[in-house]
């Protein structure tokens, strides 16, 4: 990814009034933050800036997860120096460490807060158990899964609970990793490194099954309007559980072709509409 077209992406979004931007360290291998950072130095306080701990990586650039208290001490000086600034306004856990208690996670990012390098806490990837286990040592202010009209399995548990304990969600891949971009065949494929590549959604059956759905989708949308990624966002919205809805840009025309869906409104005869598509069998 060309660093000017992100920069000039992130631009795009703010002057369209885009204020909360998210990423992780792990991105990039701290590359990601070094350009936002870059990006929005110049108007840090008008912005929400979210980033993410527990997945660090060795000289030989290999990822693995890493939440421990002193680890997660060590991430957040390391990411506020690549992002130039002197706080995080949302730090999340990327991904739990099956290695570490919960609560010992959760004991870092406090004290993070309480040096006023943090000022809210959030978590990724959690599930309900996990979720308490961490509201035991403190309040979650957020939690950021994946969330989708074809992957709504938050729905079941994961926002419900949320929306009890007064915890933000961000939702993240609403496209679900483009399937719902419009931009898939039946004859797309993935180059070898890229892991869509090995997913069944993404491949074979799974990937016919998700375009014809993804087909049937792009009809509703036209009837309210609106393209199918804005449909797919709005659906997330819709989500009385729902914070805010993540979607990733390479170009400015991205963030511009997708913002509409803030503004879009469904009725529940079109959510249920959009419901049973998802869930038909192939």
């Amino acid at each position: 990814q060309d660093d000017q077209s992100s920069i000039d992406s992130v631009r795009a979004a703010l002057d369209a009034g885009v204020t909360f931007f998210d990423t992780a360290a792990v991105y990039g291998l701290g590359h990601s933050e070094e350009v936002l950072g870059q990006a929005l130095k110049s108007d840090r306080s008008r912005i929400v800036l979210a980033t993410k701990c527990g997945l660090v990586w060795d000289e030989n650039r290999n990822p693995a997860r890493s939440a421990a208290y002193d680890s997660v001490l060590q991430e957040a000086e390391a990411s506020l120096r690549r992002l130039g600034t002197d706080y995080i306004d949302l730090y999340q856990v990327h991904w739990p460490d099956a290695e570490v208690p919960a609560e010992e996670t959760m004991r870092a990012l406090d004290k993070l807060v309480k040096d006023g390098k943090v000022r809210y806490v959030g978590v990724s990837n959690y599930d309900v158990p996990l979720l308490k286990q961490s509201l035991a040592v403190r309040h979650v202010d957020s939690l950021q899964p994946p969330y989708s009209i074809l992957r709504p399995a938050a729905e079941k548990e994961l926002l419900p609970f949320c929306l009890e304990n007064g915890i933000g969600v961000v939702a993240y891949s609403p496209l679900t990793s483009g399937l719902l971009s419009g931009n898939y065949t039946y004859d797309t494929t993935f180059e070898e490194g890229d892991w869509r590549s090995r997913n069944k959604a993404h491949t074979g059956e799974g990937l016919r099954n998700n375009v014809d759905k993804a087909e049937k989708l792009k009809a509703v949308a036209e009837s309210c309007g609106i393209t199918l990624p804005q449909l797919a966002v709005a659906y997330d919205l819709a989500h009385p559980a729902i914070t805010s809805a993540i979607v990733g840009v390479r170009k400015p025309s991205h963030i511009l072709g997708v913002l509409p869906a803030a503004d879009v409104t469904l009725d529940d005869a079109t959510l249920a509409e959009i419901r049973a598509i998802a869930s038909a069998e192939s």
